[in-house]
């Protein structure tokens, strides 16, 4: 392995596309020769050329695999820069990727999975995963669970690698008190925070339930959410129902969630469903305590009354009750955010993890547990 090829033509920036950025740079401090196959119009394009990493600029759609112009493009770019390993992670660019790479005969073709989403048994599927897919890789548990649930036959479990994501250690220790100006300015009492996408499967919706009930017991909390996102008109017109535009604030994208994080007391994740939960290490890593409902890979991260609170989706008055304790109690928020950094250290050291990510597609035992 030796000319690598990140393939991602999602435009919108994500938690898919923040991974494959940073392995691509962690591929290329390796010494590996890297690439990024990308829509010209990405984010991760932007930022991928700010960074000096080389772009070949393609799309994909869910049936851009039978289009020959592109699959030509693809195998003559394969073919001159000698890719001898292909990653990909979305299905659309999975069905691309892999068949244009199994045609110019590329060596590693790599599906990193990142969606905790079953995969359809669908006669396309099975061949991409019999004929075409080299090597898997998944986020967590339960996104290897989903993987296999409809496509046994085509995947050998123990093919299945489970190499969880990881952030830089560094980083993550800094002691910057560098925080936000809107939250310095806007935030009241115990801060509480929360990042994603606006979307019904990141769940922000319950998190004003769970401020409406905080404020009815007269507790003094700012909650300020991360994100844009199709549900951020419902979301504005609930917060304004119910009275609590000083105590909830939306505040748009945030690009340095360094800063976000060093700004706020506890992080609060109401996702419905999580293929890992990037937000919720970076967090812990900055010796915040998390409450999250126990769904999906959200145990796998955080560590039930050491690290954080796990309560029952969906129930609002657990997740009001678990966040008030916290809030109330300064010693425990220290002693699970200290638990958390260590669960850092221990667990999703990024370098670590590429590691292991290397080795899975090497053949080689992993040596990382």
């Amino acid at each position: 392995m030796k000319n690598v090829c990140y393939f991602n033509t999602i435009k919108f920036w994500g938690g898919g596309e923040k991974l494959h950025l940073e392995y691509a740079i962690e591929f290329e401090k390796k010494g590996y020769n890297v690439w990024l196959a990308s829509n010209k119009n990405a984010v991760i394009t932007e930022k991928a050329n700010k960074l000096g990493l080389k772009c070949f600029h393609t799309s994909a759609g869910s049936l851009s695999f039978l289009n020959p112009i592109k699959l030509l493009k693809l195998i003559r770019f394969y073919k001159k820069n000698n890719i001898d390993t292909i990653i990909f992670s979305t299905s659309q660019d999975a069905k691309l990727g892999s068949y244009s790479a199994m045609l110019a005969r590329v060596k590693n073709i790599v599906y990193l999975r990142g969606l905790a989403a079953v995969i359809k048994n669908s006669l396309v599927n099975r061949l991409m995963f019999n004929k075409m897919i080299t090597h898997v890789a998944v986020n967590s548990d339960a996104t290897k669970n989903k993987v296999l649930q409809n496509l046994k036959k085509q995947i050998d479990d123990s093919k299945v690698a489970r190499i969880y994501h990881g952030i830089e250690i560094g980083n993550s220790k800094s002691k910057s008190s560098q925080i936000l100006p809107e939250i310095k300015e806007k935030g009241k009492g115990i801060i509480l925070g929360n990042a994603g996408r606006l979307t019904l499967q990141k769940g922000q919706q319950h998190l004003i339930e769970v401020a409406r009930i905080l404020e009815k017991r007269h507790i003094n909390f700012t909650l300020f959410i991360a994100g844009t996102g199709e549900l951020q008109s419902e979301l504005e017109l609930k917060i304004t129902e119910y009275n609590l535009q000083k105590q909830v604030i939306l505040l748009g994208f945030v690009d340095d969630m360094e800063a976000f994080n060093n700004s706020i007391d506890i992080f609060l994740l109401s996702s419905e469903w999580e293929g890992f939960g990037y937000v919720i290490v970076e967090a812990l890593a900055k010796e915040k305590p998390v409450v999250a409902f126990n769904i999906s890979s959200n145990p796998e991260i955080i560590s039930q009354n050491k690290t954080g609170f796990l309560v029952d989706f969906a129930d609002i008055e657990s997740f009001a009750n678990k966040t008030q304790e916290l809030i109330e109690n300064e010693n425990l928020r220290l002693e699970m955010g200290k638990a958390g950094l260590q669960s850092v250290h221990d667990r999703f050291d990024i370098k670590d993890r590429i590691t292991e990510f290397e080795y899975c597609i090497l053949g080689k035992n992993q040596p990382i547990n």
